[in-house]
């Protein structure tokens, strides 16, 4: 199979004129045989095809991703203001990979 752009859904980069967020399906991202992944661009040109930054996700490491996103919202959101004992999530040994 030829590897293959899916568009998921595009949407405007919070705080920026032109930036936009896309979220693609790519399959064989690597070459043949290599395993599809969830690709997620930014771009500030609004340019979803061709965004400046951008980073695969394995589909594997989806649930993993939802939930640090999720923390860092609740921990860190636009209110969070950190209190006299707060500490970086990295000294927490609840941290960690499976």
């Amino acid at each position: 199979m030829a590897k293959t752009h899916s568009e998921i859904k595009i949407f405007h980069l919070y705080g920026t004129k032109d930036g936009i967020v896309s979220v693609a399906h790519i399959t064989e991202p690597y070459g043949e045989g290599s395993e599809p992944v969830v690709s997620i661009g930014i771009s500030l040109k609004g340019n979803a095809l061709n965004p400046e930054w951008k980073v695969h996700i394995p589909y594997e490491n989806i649930d993993d991703l939802i939930e640090a996103l999720e923390l860092a919202k609740k921990e860190f959101g636009k209110d969070y203001i950190p209190g006299e004992n707060a500490k970086p999530l990295d000294m927490d040994e609840t941290i960690g990979g499976d």
